[in-house]
């Protein structure tokens, strides 16, 4: 078994705390572009439309938006921190391999 040293642990923790920390802010994007997405069609139905002006209320039309941005935020959110994740791994495997194998 291999020992695990203390900066090893604190590179991975760092590491970690990035690859969360670019899940937020691709997903905070996400959030903003869905919302606008959503917001022009409900609120441009509601205005136009006949049925949507009679059935949907601010509540409901607030609840179309909020959902397609919470989605998107957790969708994308999720999927970048997957990458990187992924990315990192394979980064953490060639450094390992290249310090296992002997030179020369």
């Amino acid at each position: 078994m291999s020992s695990v040293t203390r900066a090893a642990l604190d590179h991975k923790v760092t590491m970690a705390k990035r690859c969360a920390h670019e899940g937020v802010m691709a997903g905070a994007k996400a959030a903003v572009v869905a919302s606008v997405a959503a917001a022009i069609p409900t609120l441009a139905s509601v205005r136009m439309l006949p049925w949507a002006r009679a059935n949907l209320n601010p509540t409901a039309q607030a609840l179309i938006i909020s959902t397609v941005a919470g989605a998107a935020y957790f969708i994308v959110a999720d999927k970048t921190v997957l990458a990187t994740a992924r990315r990192n791994s394979f980064q953490n495997n060639t450094h390992q391999v290249n310090t296992l194998m002997p030179k020369n």
